[in-house]
């Protein structure tokens, strides 16, 4: 009877829905897996498998190929040469031949202070935008100078702008952001020397603070910033800054216990994330967001390793993460076959494997057959009126049609285009 009952209360029997329960020995909800804490029989209990709504075909565009290799002209020369770079993609190239001469100095940008009085803020000037983030409830804010919009799928959302001074207490222009990507979901804001944190919109004690030591090794003034998951929580979340024609990553020491999650309302996007995690995808997920030391690393040149992407950004953010499905294409031509052929063997090698996955192969027959499935994680790239979107994975920018760049005024504001009658 002892054993009986000792095994009971290691089983997720009857706990699917209870969620977190400190007073346990192991887990049943559904972060369980996130946290590596799950019960043995959770995965034939509970465990619920990817849905058809989670697997895109074709996700927020037509790709004419998701591993077609392209070289792209950027505003610089290359400092390396192409076939250096490894067939193998990686987050982060540690080779010396990525870091610039330890004996060159980063410049300062000079502050740009307009001459006479400020010009009243219209949606659709054209103007860059200094930042986008995803909040922890879902929401979507793109900061303009002394002003910030939130953004639905295809525009942006009544009673916007507002002062970025009135909701968020600091003067703009603010120079990035980010949102932690777990359970908390904190947004931190960058000006200058320093950084702010706030937890549902609310400013944590104690802030401001110093760039140089919240975020060591991190410069001043930065361009763009955004932030990435960890693989699990024995991994470490990551932070990508940028600056003039330079990146570094920050890789944050310490995550929320699953203890910490239950104390406050889920982030909406770790959510999604953590769903994701329970569909045995932890190998991809290593590979995407697997982490190094905590603390900084760098500086890195853009141009090396973000290819397509220029240099002096303005603002950056992570996307969604997606399954995306290969589906079946019309035939090609001789030529079309083996061009795509050779750049397959390129870079699918350790992804070809997803193919023969038993949760994928549960995927396809559900209205997917026939297809194949990949992990998409895709960052977007702000830089004046234009933007770019980048495959995390081979750190390219997406071929799509209409190519990239693409204008953030028609994609992300919904403004009238020439030609357009505007309403």
């Amino acid at each position: 009877l002892l054993s009986c009952g000792v095994a009971f209360a290691d089983s997720c029997e009857g706990r699917c829905e209870e969620g977190f329960d400190a007073g346990r020995k192991c887990q049943c909800d559904t972060l369980c897996v996130y946290y590596q804490s799950c019960c043995s029989d959770y995965s034939t209990v509970c465990k619920a498998k990817v849905t058809r709504g989670d697997v895109f075909a074709l996700p927020e565009d037509d790709y004419l190929d998701y591993n077609l290799t392209v070289e792209f002209v950027t505003d610089e020369v290359p400092v390396a040469d192409p076939t250096e770079l490894p067939t193998v993609p990686v987050l982060v190239d540690t080779t010396p031949e990525s870091k610039p001469n330890p004996e060159e100095t980063l410049p300062e940008l000079p502050g740009t202070t307009p001459d006479g009085p400020e010009e009243p803020e219209e949606l659709c000037s054209g103007k860059p935008f200094d930042a986008f983030t995803d909040l922890k409830n879902g929401s979507l804010y793109a900061f303009r100078g002394k002003y910030f919009y939130e953004l639905d799928k295809t525009s942006v959302r009544p009673g916007y702008p507002k002062l970025i001074s009135d909701v968020w207490g600091i003067e703009g222009p603010i120079d990035a952001a980010f949102t932690r990507i777990n359970c908390q979901g904190k947004t931190y804001l960058f000006k200058g020397t320093q950084y702010w944190r706030f937890d549902d919109g609310a400013l944590d004690p104690g802030y401001p603070r110093d760039i140089s030591e919240g975020f060591e090794g991190i410069p001043d003034n930065v361009d763009a910033a955004f932030a990435l998951p960890a693989h699990s929580y024995h991994g470490n979340e990551r932070v990508y800054f940028f600056k003039d024609k330079y990146y570094w990553s920050y890789d944050f020491a310490q995550q929320p216990t699953q203890a910490d999650c239950e104390k406050s309302s889920p982030s909406t996007v770790f959510k999604h994330y953590a769903f994701m995690n329970r569909d045995s995808w932890e190998d991809v997920f290593q590979l995407l967001f697997g982490s190094r030391m905590p603390g900084a690393n760098g500086p890195w040149y853009i141009s090396r390793d973000w290819r397509g992407v220029p240099s002096r950004l303005d603002a950056a953010m992570a996307g969604r993460l997606y399954v995306a499905s290969h589906q079946p294409r019309r035939r090609k031509s001789r030529r079309q076959r083996k061009r795509y052929n050779h750049h397959r063997s390129l870079n699918l090698g350790f992804w070809s494997w997803l193919q023969n996955d038993p949760d994928s192969a549960g995927v396809e027959s559900d209205g997917l057959s026939g297809s194949t499935c990949e992990m998409l994680q895709s960052v977007y790239f702000f830089v004046g009126d234009k933007y770019y979107r980048v495959n995390l994975r081979t750190k390219r920018v997406d071929l799509v049609r209409p190519r990239y760049p693409r204008s953030i005024a028609q994609y992300w504001l919904d403004c009238p285009q020439p030609g357009e009658e505007s309403t």
